[in-house]
């Protein structure tokens, strides 16, 4: 059995690593092909480092660009390399532009696809990712939802039973995996003089929020009035990108501590001692949840409503007084849900599946 895995992005390598790492438990022939999505290998090796993953065997290095520009090249690019290497199946995770060129050079050549964290679903077709996991799912021979939701859902857009498996999230795997790893690597509280749960952190980078100022700068004050109600340290990482943005539209951020942008073990290690998580970031909902922080989603909607059933997360939008509003419920409620999103054997389950199915 050969494994093509397909990602581009940062969060996909992340949630990756725990498929990877059981591939390479198991002996198994899998290679990881590298699409450059958001940055070029070079700058993604770093992750590969730090995770102690091996170097991908192949890198496109498309970069940023219109969507269609952008999805267009990757076909061509990944179509060379799977006729190429003739791999059994090729596995995909998520929702970026990466998973729809991946799923759809695959299924155009006969070549199974497995989609990893399927069937989650906004409802919002204004968001790319809504349209790249739709069509990913329904090109898939293999989809592995991560929950008993985006399990009837699929089943609801009537994808054969036979097709749908259900096996957790492998970020349960990823957080467990890396968390300890991280404990070893980072001391990121140390380096910015915080203590454990006496601080806040942010994250903002989504298109609709940070490139429409209405919404940027009301997530900016509603981010400054938690400060001042709460009266921690909140710490933004921001990307060049939302920076840009900030500057552009002349947003003030008085009282946030803004920082540049920090590895993955350090980030881990900072939003794991968290008292509070604000974001727009799918990933970072589920993260949060599953150590036991509470978030605020500054977002209209979520494909994690997992996260919202089990009281871990609030959905704030990116009014400011509702932001401070959900700040201050998340704070009062004791972090006592139950993770929805499995056991942390996401990744064996997987396996094992393809094992059973290509064997």
């Amino acid at each position: 059995m050969k494994i093509c895995i397909i990602l581009g992005t940062r969060p996909e390598i992340i949630k990756c690593s725990p498929i990877i790492r059981e591939s390479q438990k198991l002996k198994l022939d899998l290679f990881v092909l590298h699409t450059g999505q958001h940055y070029s290998y070079n700058m993604d090796r770093v992750f590969f480092v730090q995770l102690e993953l091996p170097e991908a065997k192949y890198n496109l290095d498309v970069g940023s660009s219109a969507h269609g520009k952008q999805t267009g090249e990757m076909l061509v690019g990944i179509e060379g390399v799977l006729q190429q290497e003739s791999p059994d199946v090729v596995l995909v995770e998520g929702d970026t532009n990466t998973v729809l060129a991946g799923a759809l050079a695959a299924v155009k050549l006969g070549i199974k696809v497995g989609h990893v964290e399927a069937g989650l679903r906004s409802y919002d077709r204004r968001m790319p990712e809504e349209i790249n996991r739709i069509v990913a799912d329904h090109c898939s021979d293999y989809l592995f939802a991560p929950t008993k939701k985006s399990k009837e859902i699929l089943l609801q857009e009537s994808i054969s039973k036979r097709a749908v498996f259900m096996v957790g999230n492998t970020i349960v795997d990823a957080v467990n995996q890396n968390l300890n790893l991280s404990e070893s690597k980072s001391n990121i509280l140390n380096v910015l003089n915080l203590k454990a749960g006496e601080y806040m952190v942010a994250t903002a980078h989504r298109q609709e929020n940070v490139d429409e100022k209405d919404r940027f700068a009301g997530i900016i004050e509603g981010l400054m009035l938690v400060q001042r109600e709460f009266n921690v340290p909140l710490i933004y990482p921001i990307h060049p990108r939302a920076r840009k943005q900030l500057e552009k539209f002349g947003i003030v951020s008085h009282g946030l501590t803004l920082i540049e942008p920090m590895d993955y073990l350090a980030f881990l290690q900072l939003e794991s001692k968290a008292k509070l998580v604000l974001t727009d970031s799918g990933g970072l909902q589920e993260e949060a949840c599953i150590m036991n922080v509470p978030c605020v989603t500054m977002r209209d909607n979520t494909e994690r409503p997992e996260t919202l059933t089990v009281g871990a997360n609030i959905l704030a939008g990116t009014r400011p007084d509702k932001i401070l509003d959900a700040a201050k419920v998340s704070c009062a409620t004791r972090n006592r849900w139950v993770n929805p999103f499995g056991d942390g054997h996401a990744a064996q389950r997987i396996m094992r599946i393809l094992k059973t199915e290509l064997t």
